[in-house]
Protein backbone atom coordinates (compact mmCIF):
# COMPACT_ATOMS: atom_id res chain seq x y z
CA UNK A 1 0.00 0.00 0.00
CA UNK A 2 1.71 3.37 1.26
CA UNK A 3 3.69 4.54 -1.67
CA UNK A 4 3.93 8.34 -2.11
CA UNK A 5 3.96 8.51 -5.67
CA UNK A 6 4.49 12.55 -5.75
CA UNK A 7 7.16 13.58 -2.86
CA UNK A 8 6.62 17.40 -1.92
CA UNK A 9 10.79 18.05 -1.90
CA UNK A 10 11.73 20.53 -4.36
CA UNK A 11 15.65 20.46 -4.30
CA UNK A 12 17.37 23.89 -4.67
CA UNK A 13 18.13 24.86 -8.29
CA UNK A 14 22.15 25.20 -7.65
CA UNK A 15 22.01 21.55 -6.48
CA UNK A 16 21.57 20.32 -9.93
CA UNK A 17 22.54 16.58 -9.50
CA UNK A 18 22.95 14.04 -7.18
CA UNK A 19 26.27 14.36 -6.32
CA UNK A 20 25.94 17.64 -5.11
CA UNK A 21 22.98 17.10 -3.36
CA UNK A 22 25.64 14.85 -1.71
CA UNK A 23 28.32 16.07 -1.44
CA UNK A 24 27.29 19.68 -0.13
CA UNK A 25 25.64 19.11 3.40
CA UNK A 26 28.24 16.30 4.24
CA UNK A 27 31.05 19.26 3.40
CA UNK A 28 29.59 22.41 4.18
CA UNK A 29 26.33 22.42 6.83
CA UNK A 30 26.94 23.63 9.89
CA UNK A 31 24.42 22.91 12.82
CA UNK A 32 24.00 24.54 15.80
CA UNK A 33 23.34 22.30 18.60
CA UNK A 34 23.64 22.03 22.64
CA UNK A 35 26.38 19.79 23.71
CA UNK A 36 25.00 16.35 24.86
CA UNK A 37 25.90 13.84 27.44
CA UNK A 38 28.16 11.29 26.59
CA UNK A 39 27.63 8.17 28.13
CA UNK A 40 29.78 4.83 27.45
CA UNK A 41 27.76 1.55 28.07
CA UNK A 42 29.08 -1.86 28.04
CA UNK A 43 28.13 -4.08 25.32
CA UNK A 44 27.15 -8.36 26.72
CA UNK A 45 30.50 -9.48 24.59
CA UNK A 46 32.45 -6.76 26.90
CA UNK A 47 33.13 -4.30 24.71
CA UNK A 48 31.67 -0.61 24.86
CA UNK A 49 29.21 1.73 22.61
CA UNK A 50 29.40 5.70 23.28
CA UNK A 51 26.09 7.43 23.09
CA UNK A 52 24.89 11.19 22.89
CA UNK A 53 22.12 11.97 25.25
CA UNK A 54 20.10 15.36 24.77
CA UNK A 55 17.47 14.74 27.57
CA UNK A 56 14.76 17.52 28.93
CA UNK A 57 12.35 15.03 30.72
CA UNK A 58 10.07 13.83 27.64
CA UNK A 59 8.32 10.89 27.65
CA UNK A 60 8.91 9.91 24.10
CA UNK A 61 12.54 9.31 22.91
CA UNK A 62 14.21 8.99 19.05
CA UNK A 63 17.26 6.87 18.85
CA UNK A 64 19.43 7.70 15.82
CA UNK A 65 21.41 5.53 14.15
CA UNK A 66 24.36 6.96 11.29
CA UNK A 67 26.05 5.81 8.15
CA UNK A 68 29.06 4.01 7.02
CA UNK A 69 31.84 5.53 8.60
CA UNK A 70 30.00 8.03 10.72
CA UNK A 71 29.80 8.82 13.64
CA UNK A 72 26.69 10.93 16.43
CA UNK A 73 28.52 14.14 15.49
CA UNK A 74 27.88 14.66 11.59
CA UNK A 75 25.65 17.15 10.22
CA UNK A 76 22.96 14.98 9.34
CA UNK A 77 22.57 13.29 12.60
CA UNK A 78 22.88 16.76 14.89
CA UNK A 79 20.18 18.51 12.46
CA UNK A 80 17.73 14.98 12.61
CA UNK A 81 18.35 15.84 16.39
CA UNK A 82 17.96 19.14 16.89
CA UNK A 83 14.43 19.13 14.71
CA UNK A 84 13.52 16.06 16.93
CA UNK A 85 14.20 18.49 20.16
CA UNK A 86 12.50 20.93 18.74
CA UNK A 87 9.36 18.98 18.39
CA UNK A 88 9.44 17.84 22.18
CA UNK A 89 11.23 14.42 21.88
CA UNK A 90 14.20 13.73 23.83
CA UNK A 91 16.92 12.04 21.07
CA UNK A 92 19.62 9.94 21.54
CA UNK A 93 22.55 9.78 19.04
CA UNK A 94 25.22 6.43 19.01
CA UNK A 95 28.13 5.50 18.04
CA UNK A 96 28.86 2.02 16.04
CA UNK A 97 31.83 0.34 17.55
CA UNK A 98 34.98 1.55 16.33
CA UNK A 99 33.02 5.06 15.59
CA UNK A 100 33.78 7.06 18.45
CA UNK A 101 37.08 8.78 19.19
CA UNK A 102 38.15 5.55 20.99
CA UNK A 103 38.83 2.39 19.03
CA UNK A 104 36.50 -0.79 20.04
CA UNK A 105 38.12 -3.46 22.68
CA UNK A 106 36.67 -6.35 20.80
CA UNK A 107 38.34 -8.25 17.21
CA UNK A 108 34.97 -6.95 15.58
CA UNK A 109 34.00 -3.98 14.18
CA UNK A 110 30.15 -2.55 13.31
CA UNK A 111 28.57 -3.92 10.10
CA UNK A 112 25.47 -3.30 8.14
CA UNK A 113 23.39 -5.69 10.23
CA UNK A 114 24.71 -5.71 13.69
CA UNK A 115 21.17 -5.45 15.67
CA UNK A 116 22.48 -6.74 18.48
CA UNK A 117 24.51 -3.88 19.30
CA UNK A 118 21.33 -1.57 18.48
CA UNK A 119 19.22 -4.04 20.63
CA UNK A 120 22.27 -3.01 23.90
CA UNK A 121 20.90 0.17 23.39
CA UNK A 122 17.29 0.42 23.21
CA UNK A 123 17.21 -2.45 25.76
CA UNK A 124 19.77 0.44 27.72
CA UNK A 125 17.61 3.64 27.03
CA UNK A 126 13.90 2.57 27.13
CA UNK A 127 13.71 2.19 30.79
CA UNK A 128 13.18 5.70 30.93
CA UNK A 129 10.48 6.63 28.42
CA UNK A 130 6.97 5.68 26.95
CA UNK A 131 7.78 5.30 23.50
CA UNK A 132 10.66 4.65 21.00
CA UNK A 133 11.10 5.67 17.90
CA UNK A 134 14.16 5.18 15.18
CA UNK A 135 15.82 6.51 12.79
CA UNK A 136 18.28 5.46 10.47
CA UNK A 137 20.74 6.85 7.80
CA UNK A 138 21.70 4.88 5.09
CA UNK A 139 23.69 2.26 6.58
CA UNK A 140 22.41 2.68 10.05
CA UNK A 141 18.67 2.65 8.30
CA UNK A 142 19.42 -0.86 6.82
CA UNK A 143 20.66 -2.34 10.62
CA UNK A 144 17.11 -0.15 12.08
CA UNK A 145 14.78 -1.00 9.55
CA UNK A 146 16.44 -5.12 10.28
CA UNK A 147 16.05 -4.52 13.96
CA UNK A 148 12.31 -3.56 13.45
CA UNK A 149 11.98 -6.64 11.38
CA UNK A 150 13.47 -8.79 14.01
CA UNK A 151 11.85 -7.58 17.07
CA UNK A 152 8.65 -7.15 15.54
CA UNK A 153 5.55 -6.80 18.24
CA UNK A 154 8.06 -8.46 20.93
CA UNK A 155 8.92 -4.57 22.77
CA UNK A 156 5.18 -2.50 22.99
CA UNK A 157 7.58 0.57 23.42
CA UNK A 158 8.60 0.34 19.35
CA UNK A 159 6.41 2.46 18.04
CA UNK A 160 7.67 3.68 14.52
CA UNK A 161 10.75 3.56 12.20
CA UNK A 162 12.23 6.22 9.34
CA UNK A 163 14.98 5.13 7.35
CA UNK A 164 16.38 7.59 4.94
CA UNK A 165 18.51 7.09 2.04
CA UNK A 166 19.09 3.09 2.60
CA UNK A 167 20.47 0.39 0.86
CA UNK A 168 17.84 -1.97 1.28
CA UNK A 169 19.98 -4.66 -1.05
CA UNK A 170 22.98 -4.14 0.34
CA UNK A 171 25.16 -6.26 -2.59
CA UNK A 172 23.62 -4.18 -5.40
CA UNK A 173 24.12 -1.04 -3.62
CA UNK A 174 27.69 -1.96 -2.66
CA UNK A 175 28.76 -2.62 -6.28
CA UNK A 176 26.72 0.48 -7.58
CA UNK A 177 28.80 2.94 -4.86
CA UNK A 178 32.05 0.86 -6.48
CA UNK A 179 31.56 1.60 -9.79
CA UNK A 180 33.03 4.54 -11.71
CA UNK A 181 30.83 7.34 -11.35
CA UNK A 182 30.79 6.85 -7.63
CA UNK A 183 34.74 6.18 -6.98
CA UNK A 184 35.70 9.19 -4.64
CA UNK A 185 33.06 7.89 -2.31
CA UNK A 186 34.62 4.15 -2.36
CA UNK A 187 37.88 5.72 -2.09
CA UNK A 188 37.36 8.08 0.55
CA UNK A 189 35.56 4.82 2.34
CA UNK A 190 38.14 2.56 1.99
CA UNK A 191 40.37 4.78 3.01
CA UNK A 192 39.43 5.17 6.53
CA UNK A 193 37.96 0.98 6.72
CA UNK A 194 41.80 0.31 5.59
CA UNK A 195 43.07 2.47 8.44
CA UNK A 196 40.88 0.79 11.27
CA UNK A 197 41.60 -2.76 9.94
CA UNK A 198 45.60 -1.59 10.51
CA UNK A 199 44.83 -0.43 13.95
CA UNK A 200 43.09 -3.27 15.15
CA UNK A 201 45.73 -5.55 13.59
CA UNK A 202 47.80 -4.07 16.20
CA UNK A 203 45.92 -4.91 19.02
CA UNK A 204 45.30 -8.21 18.03
CA UNK A 205 48.55 -9.73 16.66
CA UNK A 206 48.09 -12.60 14.28
CA UNK A 207 44.53 -12.30 14.12
CA UNK A 208 43.54 -10.08 11.10
CA UNK A 209 45.04 -11.09 7.54
CA UNK A 210 46.29 -7.55 6.68
CA UNK A 211 48.46 -8.76 3.78
CA UNK A 212 45.19 -9.04 2.15
CA UNK A 213 44.45 -5.08 2.46
CA UNK A 214 46.80 -4.67 -1.19
CA UNK A 215 43.98 -6.64 -2.64
CA UNK A 216 41.18 -4.43 -2.07
CA UNK A 217 40.00 -2.38 -4.91
CA UNK A 218 36.21 -2.36 -3.79
CA UNK A 219 33.90 -2.34 -0.59
CA UNK A 220 32.55 -5.52 -1.93
CA UNK A 221 36.71 -6.47 -1.50
CA UNK A 222 36.59 -4.90 1.80
CA UNK A 223 33.50 -7.16 2.70
CA UNK A 224 34.46 -10.30 1.15
CA UNK A 225 37.57 -9.99 2.78
CA UNK A 226 37.46 -8.71 6.27
CA UNK A 227 33.81 -7.48 7.07
CA UNK A 228 32.36 -10.92 6.17
CA UNK A 229 34.59 -13.23 7.63
CA UNK A 230 35.07 -10.86 10.83
CA UNK A 231 31.53 -11.08 11.62
CA UNK A 232 31.11 -14.77 11.02
CA UNK A 233 30.19 -14.79 7.37
CA UNK A 234 31.50 -16.79 4.54
CA UNK A 235 32.10 -14.05 2.33
CA UNK A 236 31.02 -10.82 1.31
CA UNK A 237 27.61 -12.73 -0.54
CA UNK A 238 26.48 -14.01 2.61
CA UNK A 239 27.10 -11.21 4.82
CA UNK A 240 24.91 -9.31 1.87
CA UNK A 241 22.41 -12.11 1.86
CA UNK A 242 21.38 -12.10 5.70
CA UNK A 243 21.62 -8.55 6.59
CA UNK A 244 19.45 -7.13 4.02
CA UNK A 245 16.70 -5.13 5.14
CA UNK A 246 14.83 -5.92 1.73
CA UNK A 247 14.26 -9.02 3.20
CA UNK A 248 13.02 -8.03 7.20
CA UNK A 249 10.57 -5.09 5.30
CA UNK A 250 7.26 -7.93 5.55
CA UNK A 251 8.04 -8.89 8.56
CA UNK A 252 7.25 -4.89 10.43
CA UNK A 253 4.95 -4.39 12.18
CA UNK A 254 5.05 -0.65 13.35
CA UNK A 255 3.96 2.42 10.72
CA UNK A 256 7.52 2.78 9.25
CA UNK A 257 8.67 5.33 6.30
CA UNK A 258 11.44 4.45 3.79
CA UNK A 259 12.73 8.03 2.17
CA UNK A 260 15.03 7.01 -0.81
CA UNK A 261 15.66 10.26 -3.41
CA UNK A 262 15.97 8.60 -7.12
CA UNK A 263 18.93 10.10 -8.06
CA UNK A 264 20.99 8.66 -5.05
CA UNK A 265 24.22 7.40 -6.41
CA UNK A 266 24.44 5.01 -3.98
CA UNK A 267 21.38 2.91 -4.25
CA UNK A 268 20.72 0.75 -6.69
CA UNK A 269 17.63 -0.21 -8.36
CA UNK A 270 16.20 -2.91 -5.95
CA UNK A 271 16.41 -0.18 -3.55
CA UNK A 272 12.68 0.93 -4.85
CA UNK A 273 10.85 -1.74 -4.66
CA UNK A 274 7.51 -0.58 -6.06
CA UNK A 275 6.10 -3.83 -6.69
CA UNK A 276 6.95 -4.44 -2.76
CA UNK A 277 5.82 -0.98 -1.48
CA UNK A 278 2.09 -1.78 -2.71
CA UNK A 279 1.63 -4.92 -1.01
CA UNK A 280 2.75 -4.00 2.41
CA UNK A 281 0.54 -1.95 4.61
CA UNK A 282 2.40 -0.40 7.63
CA UNK A 283 5.96 0.73 5.29
CA UNK A 284 5.35 3.56 3.56
CA UNK A 285 7.48 4.58 0.85
CA UNK A 286 8.73 8.23 -0.40
CA UNK A 287 10.76 7.84 -3.62
CA UNK A 288 11.37 11.49 -4.80
CA UNK A 289 13.14 11.88 -7.98
CA UNK A 290 15.98 14.28 -6.19
CA UNK A 291 18.01 14.47 -3.07
CA UNK A 292 21.04 12.73 -3.48
CA UNK A 293 22.34 10.37 -0.47
CA UNK A 294 21.43 12.08 2.80
CA UNK A 295 21.10 15.35 1.14
CA UNK A 296 17.63 16.53 0.93
CA UNK A 297 18.99 20.43 1.33
CA UNK A 298 16.73 23.14 1.62
CA UNK A 299 17.08 26.59 0.18
CA UNK A 300 19.47 28.51 1.37
CA UNK A 301 18.96 29.70 4.85
CA UNK A 302 16.76 27.18 5.77
CA UNK A 303 18.01 25.31 8.44
CA UNK A 304 16.15 22.44 8.55
CA UNK A 305 16.02 19.60 5.87
CA UNK A 306 13.09 18.17 4.47
CA UNK A 307 14.39 14.84 5.54
CA UNK A 308 14.44 15.80 9.07
CA UNK A 309 10.64 17.69 8.48
CA UNK A 310 9.16 14.75 6.83
CA UNK A 311 10.92 12.28 9.96
CA UNK A 312 9.09 14.82 12.39
CA UNK A 313 6.28 14.74 10.69
CA UNK A 314 5.70 11.10 10.31
CA UNK A 315 6.30 10.23 13.84
CA UNK A 316 4.13 12.80 15.12
CA UNK A 317 1.12 11.91 13.24
CA UNK A 318 -1.54 10.76 14.67
CA UNK A 319 0.04 10.88 18.13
Amino acid sequence: MPLTSESSYRRPNWLFSGHLETIYPALFRKVELQKPTRERIETPDGDFLDLDWYRDANPRLVIISHGLEGNSTRPYMLGMAKEFILNGFDVLTWNFRGCSEEMNRNLIFYHSGATYDLDTVVTHAQESYQEIYLVGFSLGGNLSLKYLGEKKSTNPKLKKGVAISVPLDLARSCDKISSGENIIYSKRFLKTLKEKVIRKSLAFPGEIPVGLLRKIKTLRDFDNYFTGPLHGFADAAEYYEVNSSLYFLDQIEVPTLVLNAQNDPFLSESCFPVRLAKKLELIHFEFPKFGGHVGFSGPLGEKSYFSEQRAVEFITRDL
